[in-house]
């Protein structure tokens, strides 16, 4: 489903002090955007943001960065992140939002940048052949993610989709990661770490088994 337009989003989202309007100009500098230097943790499709505002307001001692290509639906994520921040009593310090192309993420992250993980939840399995190349997970993406994970960094990756979910394990194993975690159904012995998103519950609820894996990054 298409997400309907929102004229007030990008009005919303310019006047929010952890929006980054131009995330380019922040390539190599992602540190100095947040209040103090601490590991940096990524989002890839952040969505309406439910998962983004749990994590960051759970782990101040991060600094979270979520993306996602819509300001329609980063808006979304905004007003989320406010919401749990407020319940918290915090201010919303160590997380950023923007807006980018995660087909060629490597445009707006560097090197120096070190990502220790990145989490990608529940993105689109790209059925088609023809499309695998732009999953989040493919081979091509994966390329990019090295650039800027720092050694022995982590992807966290869930998905209700069997397919893409095979086919990842084998990406992630012939490009460089070692699998620490392995699960095709997350919620039969339910690690304490784990966030439950909005997807989650969803496919949960309707029966299908949630798979779930850990890939750290090899030198």
């Amino acid at each position: 489903m298409r997400m309907r337009h929102k004229p007030y989003a990008r009005p919303e989202l310019a006047g929010c002090p952890f929006f980054i309007p131009e995330p380019e100009k922040a390539r190599g500098q992602w540190q100095s955007l947040f209040a103090q230097p601490q590991p940096l943790v990524l989002e890839l499709g952040c969505g309406k943001g439910g998962f983004a505002a749990m994590y960051a307001s759970a782990h101040p001692e991060v600094n979270y960065l979520a993306v996602d290509y819509l300001s329609d639906v980063l808006v979304l994520a905004k007003r989320r992140v406010e919401e749990a921040y407020a319940a918290a009593q915090l201010v919303p310090e160590n997380i950023r939002l923007t807006a980018l192309n995660i087909q060629w993420i490597e445009n707006n992250l560097a090197p120096q940048d070190r990502v220790e993980r990145i989490f990608i939840n529940f993105c689109n399995p790209w059925p088609k052949v023809s499309h695998h190349k732009r999953r989040l997970t493919h081979p091509r993406q994966l390329v990019q993610y090295r650039q800027f994970l720092a050694p022995q960094g982590e992807v966290w990756f869930k998905t209700d989709d069997d397919d893409l979910f095979e086919a990842s394990v084998d990406y992630f194993a012939e490009n460089g990661f070692e699998l620490r975690f392995l699960t095709r159904d997350l919620h039969a012995q339910e690690p304490e770490w784990n966030i439950r998103t909005e997807y989650e519950e969803k496919f949960s609820a309707l029966g299908v088994p949630i798979k779930a894996l850990i890939a750290v990054k090899q030198d």
